[in-house]
């Protein structure tokens, strides 16, 4: 069989002559034909062309084939080229890894964001109410402070949760009742659900009265802390986001949804655990300082709660010049952990520089 390469405007054409004419000639297109690609600087020993509804063409002397089709004036396609081009592979690979780094760092949080935005809250309400049914049957008890401190913990409660200041809201039209449930039965803590109810711990008010300097402002600062993460969406957020990370991930790496699924809930929690509370930080610092309270009495419960802040030094904005390597080692380091540190926090909560809130 005759075998001919011809440039056309489209890409090589194929052409093909039975040797004794007994058969008639193929001419087929550039689109019409399976182009075979190298899987590697060495030739193969032999080549096969898929024809499709011609069937196919096998070609013995592969060097006179590559010889005769770059002739004809045959670009390699962008696989062909990786496979064969090891400087360039190594350049693809770095940009779809910087692609995404981008959709991870950037793409993802803002479409979370945005998609939230239609998430109904009485979605949010139903997924609250069912876990503190859960919570209450297994974990929590009813709160066993004093009727008196109660009462004065809610009035307080009701008076951050009114405020709606310039800067706190960072959802426009979203204003759930917001509902403080006090417990007891588990550690010191306090947590937002989804929707508006905030949960507090007997264990942590008792912890504020004993740490010197806390106290029931430590408390609200809490309280503050807990309203950001209701006000900026941080559950909801936190399941669109996993969403939206594992179809990005499962489209750019394939049929690999074991992989995509692990990945997307590691990064996603990584992603809460720093941005959400440097936010959450942001938003109580604000609603603080809105209703007049001080900073501080929450800065020394954080530290309190937490054993190993202590064994960083404070800095304080009246330090000495020569501190302030000590507060950029904190923060270089504080970059470097998947959680904002404790004492990094405190140190930023107490002076009021928590930076921007962001979105």
């Amino acid at each position: 069989m005759l075998i001919r390469l011809r440039a056309d405007a489209g890409g090589p054409r194929l052409q093909l002559r039975a040797l004794d004419d007994t058969k008639d000639a193929l001419d087929l297109a550039h689109g019409s034909v399976d182009w075979p690609e190298r899987f590697g600087a060495r030739l193969p020993p032999k080549v096969m062309v898929d024809l499709r509804q011609h069937g196919s063409l096998q070609v013995d002397d592969a060097a006179a084939w590559a010889e005769a089709l770059a002739a004809a004036g045959h670009n390699q396609g962008l696989a062909e080229r990786m496979l064969t081009r090891w400087r360039l592979l190594l350049a693809v690979a770095a940009l779809a890894g910087a692609g995404l780094w981008s959709f991870y760092h950037w793409g993802t949080p803002w479409a979370a964001r945005e998609l939230t935005r239609f998430v109904p809250l009485s979605w949010e309400q139903r997924i609250a109410d069912h876990a503190l049914r859960q919570l209450d049957a297994h974990y929590l008890q009813p709160s066993r402070l004093p009727l008196g401190r109660q009462a004065r913990l809610r009035a307080g409660f009701a008076r951050l949760a009114a405020a709606q200041g310039p800067g706190l809201q960072p959802y426009a039209g979203y204003a759930p009742a917001l509902t403080l449930a006090l417990r007891s039965g588990m550690p010191a803590n306090a947590f937002a659900l989804p929707g508006g109810t905030i949960v507090l711990l007997d264990d942590l008010v008792e912890k504020a009265d004993r740490t010197p300097g806390a106290g029931e402002d430590a408390v609200l600062g809490v309280l503050a802390h807990e309203i950001g993460h209701v006000r900026y969406r941080h559950t909801t957020r936190l399941v669109v986001e996993q969403g939206v990370l594992q179809t990005g991930l499962g489209l750019a790496l394939g049929d690999v949804s074991g992989v995509v699924s692990t990945g997307a809930s590691l990064l996603t929690g990584l992603s809460y655990q720093r941005r959400h509370e440097e936010q959450a930080d942001c938003y109580a610092t604000r609603l603080l300082a809105q209703q007049g309270l001080p900073t501080a009495p929450l800065a020394r419960l954080l530290v309190a709660m937490d054993p190993r802040a202590g064994d960083t030094p404070q800095v304080n904005a009246s330090a000495a010049p020569g501190t302030k390597h000590a507060e950029r080692s904190r923060n270089a380091m504080d970059w470097l952990n998947t959680h904002p540190s404790t004492a990094g926090r405190a140190d930023r909560i107490r002076v009021g520089a928590v930076g921007t809130c962001g979105d």
